[in-house]
Order: C-alpha cells, then sequence, then structure tokens
C-alpha cells in the first residue's frame, strides 16, 4: 500500500496507480476494527471508480463483523448530515475538487464527527498496512446485513430547515454544479422554492468535460460569470465535485471571497444566536472578526482544517465557523460543513435586505488580500524560523498554525502544506498597492532563508 495517500484529513489518491480495491478493502478493515460499534454509513460520488472502490472498502467492513448503510450517490455534506441522523460512523468516497484520475475517502466518527491524523485516519493507517501485508488476518464475515437507505429527502429538508425559505424573494439564482455532485443535490433543494434557478453542467460525469470542479480557481469560474451577465442573474453559486463547498459570484459577476460570505453568514447567524461565539480561521480577513463583534458576536481564530474547526465548535458551542477556502460550519448541522445550508443563508439575507449581492458586500469588504501564494522550499522549518527572526520585534507573533505576523497596518501568514515541501503564503493590508508590495516583501525573505 502507498502510504502517501494517507494526508492530514482524508485518503486520497490516483485510481489504480496509488488507491486500488486491495487497499480500500485493507482500509474498510481497518476501519470496521477501529469504530465502535457494527455499522458504518458510506456514499460516493460520481467519479467512474467510485463503485469498484466502495464494494472493495465493503468487503473490508464485512470481514471486520461490520455492516454498511449504503446511502449511494450523494455529497459529501449529505454523508456527514447521515452520519449525524443515524448516530454512525460514516466514508464518503471522493477526491473533492481533485482530476477525474483521483479518488479517495472522507472518513468520520458517528454523529460526523472529524477523523484526522491527530484522531485515528494513522492508527487506520498502520492497520491497514498490517492487514495487507497479512500480519493481521481477515475472513470473509457471514451473517453481516448491508442494506440500501435513500436519504435525499431527509437531507433536502434537513438544509432548508436553517430558514425561512418560503420567505425568499423571487431570486434569479445560477449555479455551476461542474459535472459534480451539485447536480444531484442543489436541484432538489431548491425545488418549489420561490427562487428561478438555472443550473450549468447539472450533469454527473466524473471526467469532468467542461472544467474543473474546482471553484477556488479564478479560470474555473468564467462560465458562471457569462451566465449571471447573460442571464441578469441576481448570484451566481459555483460548487466544488463533492459539493461542501461553494463559491459565490455576485450580481455584477464578481467573486466574493469566503471571507466575505463568512462575515454575511455570520451576521445572519448573530441575529438568531445573539451573543454567540463564531469561528473563524486565521487567513481570513480581519474584517470577519470586525464584523462578528460589531454584530453582537464573540470572534474566535482557529486554525485551517475541520477537524481543528470541528473540535473547536465542539468545545465552545460555537454556532458557526468559516473558513476562507469556501467551507461553512454550522453547529446544527452537527457541526459539518454545507455549502447548500451557506446558500440558504445568503438568499435569505439577500431576500430580507431587498438589494443587491454587490452592495451587501461593501460594508463586508476593508481590506485587499495576496491570495494564496505557494513557495517551494528545501526545509520547511528552518525557513519559518529565519521569517520569524526577521520580523522579531515588528509586530505581533502567533504559531496557531505556522507562522503570524501582524504589524498593524498588514499582517501575514505562513503556513507549510500538509503534503507537499511548500509554503503557503496568505498577506492582507489595506490597499492592492501595499499588498503588492508588502507580498514582494515577504517573498524576498522566503527566497533569503532558502538560498
Amino acid at each position: 500500500m502507498d502510504t502517501s495517500i494517507f494526508k492530514a484529513y482524508d485518503v486520497r489518491g490516483v485510481v489504480p496507480q496509488e488507491l486500488d480495491e486491495k487497499s480500500c478493502r485493507a482500509i474498510g478493515a481497518a476501519f470496521g476494527r477501529f469504530i465502535e460499534g457494527n455499522q458504518v454509513v458510506v456514499g460516493h460520488d460520481m467519479r467512474s471508480s467510485a463503485e469498484e472502490l466502495v464494494h472493495a472498502f465493503i468487503e473490508g467492513l464485512n470481514s471486520s463483523g461490520v455492516s454498511a448503510v449504503k446511502i449511494g450517490l450523494c455529497s459529501t455534506d449529505m454523508l456527514y448530515f447521515a452520519s449525524g441522523k443515524l448516530g454512525l460512523p460514516g466514508a464518503m468516497f471522493t477526491a473533492s475538487h481533485n482530476p477525474a484520475k483521483y479518488n479517495g475517502i472522507k472518513l468520520c466518527g458517528p454523529k460526523a464527527s472529524p477523523i484526522s491524523s491527530d484522531t485515528g485516519l494513522s492508527v487506520i493507517r498502520d492497520l491497514a498496512l498490517q492487514i495487507e501485508s497479512g500480519a493481521v488476518a481477515t475472513t470473509p464475515f457471514k451473517g453481516v446485513d448491508n442494506k440500501d437507505l435513500d436519504l435525499l429527502d431527509d437531507f433536502v429538508a434537513h438544509v432548508r430547515s436553517f430558514v425561512d425559505v418560503k420567505s425568499f424573494a423571487p431570486l434569479k439564482v445560477v449555479a455551476d454544479t461542474a459535472n459534480g455532485m451539485g447536480g444531484l443535490v442543489v436541484p432538489r433543494v431548491f425545488e418549489g422554492l420561490p427562487v428561478e434557478l438555472e443550473i450549468l453542467y447539472p450533469e454527473l460525469d466524473g471526467n469532468f468535460p467542461n472544467h474543473p470542479a474546482d471553484p477556488i480557481q479564478p479560470e474555473n469560474l468564467v462560465d458562471l460569470k457569462n451566465l449571471v451577465v447573460s442571464k441578469k442573474a441576481d448570484v451566481g453559486l459555483a460548487f466544488d465535485g463533492d459539493a461542501d463547498r461553494v463559491f459565490l459570484v455576485d450580481d455584477k459577476a464578481n467573486p466574493v471571497s469566503g471571507s466575505t460570505t463568512t462575515s454575511l453568514v455570520a451576521k445572519a447567524m448573530l441575529e438568531k444566536n445573539p451573543g454567540a461565539t463564531i469561528l473563524y480561521n486565521l487567513i481570513c480577513s480581519k474584517a470577519v472578526p470586525e464584523v462578528i463583534k460589531e454584530n453582537g458576536g464573540v470572534p474566535l481564530k482557529t486554525r485551517v482544517g475541520h477537524s481543528y474547526i470541528k473540535a473547536v465548535m465542539a468545545d465552545t458551542g460555537a454556532a458557526f465557523g468559516g473558513e476562507h477556502s469556501g467551507h461553512y460550519y454550522f453547529r446544527d448541522n452537527y457541526r459539518a460543513d454545507s455549502g447548500l445550508i451557506a446558500t440558504m443563508f445568503v438568499l435569505s439575507v439577500m431576500s430580507e435586505a431587498n438589494e443587491p449581492l454587490s452592495s451587501l458586500r461593501k460594508p463586508l469588504e476593508r481590506y485587499s488580500a495576496s491570495g494564496e501564494i505557494n513557495t517551494k522550499v528545501r526545509d520547511v522549518g528552518a525557513v519559518l524560523v529565519f521569517i520569524e527572526n526577521a520580523y522579531q520585534g515588528r509586530g505581533e507573533i502567533d504559531h496557531l498554525d505556522g507562522l503570524t505576523v501582524d504589524l498593524g497596518e498588514w499582517w501575514f501568514n505562513v503556513r507549510p502544506s500538509n503534503t507537499e515541501p511548500l509554503l503557503r503564503l496568505n498577506l492582507e493590508a489595506k490597499s492592492d498597492l501595499e499588498v503588492a508590495s508588502k507580498t514582494q516583501e515577504v517573498l524576498a525573505v522566503i527566497t533569503k532563508a532558502d538560498s
């Protein structure tokens, strides 16, 4: 087994060179031994390799005396919903926004509790290796009762329960589901709502024939932006391959950042939950905690990554959490993320305000940002130490996730990739000109450190 398929938060690799039926069978057997209980809910996206890998995984589960509750084609947030509703551990077969040659597995504990390298994924990896090598014996287990379960209607009702959908204004919405799982769940969620919906690339096709299902890349928003203009739409929605993330395009066809969407949803959440704690990850704009405070909430900064955010949400009872990358977490969604629930809040806010998204966003956008800039380095740890020494005494330093330096008028974060020898830089300042200047400055320090 190629252990590189085990990432910080999930399993992911090229099929069949890195991830194949044999490895999925071993991972299933290991997961069956790892969990407490005798059932696992299993779902998958539309990738062509999904069914054979799922079948092998379930064989592995069964060899450990664990049965599968199969919910079939679903989005990742629907799998989390199923795990929460049924109180079962879950396995979602998806490679999210990765190209067609990839597949993967997102694992969770009962009620969508996160499983990452720090909370069990490393244990599952080691056990799977032992099983695949024959060091731990498995045999076909008789008497296991796998079953199929259709939860789509229940999921739709759950998503719509977060807001009063009957009060929606007659908005014109266009959505690009990029041939991903949004093509299944988005039309069902919008069915019967007082909203005009048009979907771009709704056909489920794991080959992604139109463009990659990665909406964080600007080039993948071009078709959606054009449709917003041609249809004179109020908002555009861009979903990733497993439809757990959403990015917005406003009525003027301008993309809306994950930070701005976090602020928008946070305001709505605080109306329903006065004084609530709201989470935001450390690469979100400084505007996010400002907006949370202005609306009576308690902002709390977290590390990047769903396992950290879910853990902090469990510890604090936070009502909502947002990431700049388009993940939005809801306490009443088993602390899991859902782009569709975030969408419901956005449409609710737009309906109540009765003003275009291009206007609603303006008070929430107060700074300029660099976007994420990746730099290959030979020694990530040494470079981080060098950068910290270079800025020592010039600003406030913290190590919550990588290195963050706040210099008052501007700030930056550099953090290592979980899978590659890369440093990821995010920088924010008061103007585009200052962002360009300070980004050049920090990149020069990184280059010097690595020379």
